[in-house]
């Protein structure tokens, strides 16, 4: 009985190696955006600090306005790079679906490919019971009218 063999089987790898490096760029891509959303949130919490010391000390008020206003740029720019990280994030997740659909089409290739091959062998494995089973009876039906 010969072994089932999917020929696009090296693609299929391909394949699948593709769908891995876009998994990892897309994953590379997430934490970028994590980070940055994560010093928006630092920078936040930094400009509430600021705002109520800012009160507390009445002699340096306008130090902490400068340091406040500072910190309102960068959290500008931070919030400028979020959005060009979650283009990335989504041309990376378009990617990475693409590539998956790939690979699942070759799976249910294969899969059906399996199926098949399974059938012929079933088919072809009753053909081979049913031809020693007719030889059986037809060496039985001879020896029967031998006698």
């Amino acid at each position: 009985m010969k072994r089932f063999w999917f020929g696009p089987e090296k693609v299929m790898q391909l394949r699948k190696f593709k769908e891995e490096e876009c998994k990892l760029a897309l994953g590379q891509a997430v934490s970028v955006l994590n980070m940055i959303e994560n010093k928006i949130k630092e920078t936040a919490v930094k400009r509430h600090n600021a705002a109520l010391r800012r009160f507390a000390d009445i002699g340096e008020t306008n130090a902490w306005e400068k340091y406040i206003m500072r910190l309102d740029q960068e959290a500008q720019q931070l919030t400028e790079k979020a959005a060009q990280a979650e283009i990335v994030v989504e041309e990376k997740r378009a990617l990475y679906l693409e590539a998956q659909k790939d690979l699942k089409i070759m799976e249910k290739l294969k899969e059906k490919r399996q199926k098949e091959y399974r059938k012929e062998m079933l088919d072809y494995e009753m053909n081979e019971v049913d031809d020693i089973t007719s030889a059986r009876f037809t060496r039985n039906l001879q020896l029967g009218a031998d006698n």
